[in-house]
């Protein structure tokens, strides 16, 4: 599949153009929340829009939970990017950014693991689910 193929190619190209450069800097073994910050710093030098844990109201069957979710970013207004800074990536991390894109209705995921060694890691989700 060419990148010309793949949803929002160029935001992504930018986001982990961003992302990259985060980890040559940092590497690995560092919390989330130093990444949540180098991060920011970097879309915002590479003028990536994002807004970082934009609080986002969730619902049941129609009704409003008062339960909320607080992805990571949300870039382009249309990309949730879920990091984290674990060992291993496990169907549990992929299931929770499945179902924030189910909630949020949004297209398209990226799963960041910055716990990974020797380079981070990087899973494209799509919602394939349509309300």
């Amino acid at each position: 599949m060419s990148r010309d193929e793949l949803l929002f190619a160029d935001e992504c190209y930018a986001i982990q153009g961003a992302i990259f450069d985060v980890y040559r800097e940092m590497g690995c073994g560092f919390l989330e929340a130093v990444y949540q910050e180098c991060l920011e710093m970097e879309f915002s030098a590479s003028k990536i829009p994002f807004e970082a844990q934009k609080e986002l109201a969730l619902s049941y069957k129609g009704k409003a939970l008062s339960q909320t979710y607080k992805p990571d970013f949300i870039c382009y207004e249309k990309i949730i990017v879920e990091l984290k800074a674990v060992k291993e990536i496990t169907s549990e991390h992929t299931a929770q950014l499945f179902n924030y894109l189910k909630a949020t209705e949004l297209e398209l995921g990226l799963l960041v693991n910055f716990g990974a060694y020797p380079k981070v890691k990087i899973i494209r989700i799509a919602n394939t689910v349509r309300r």
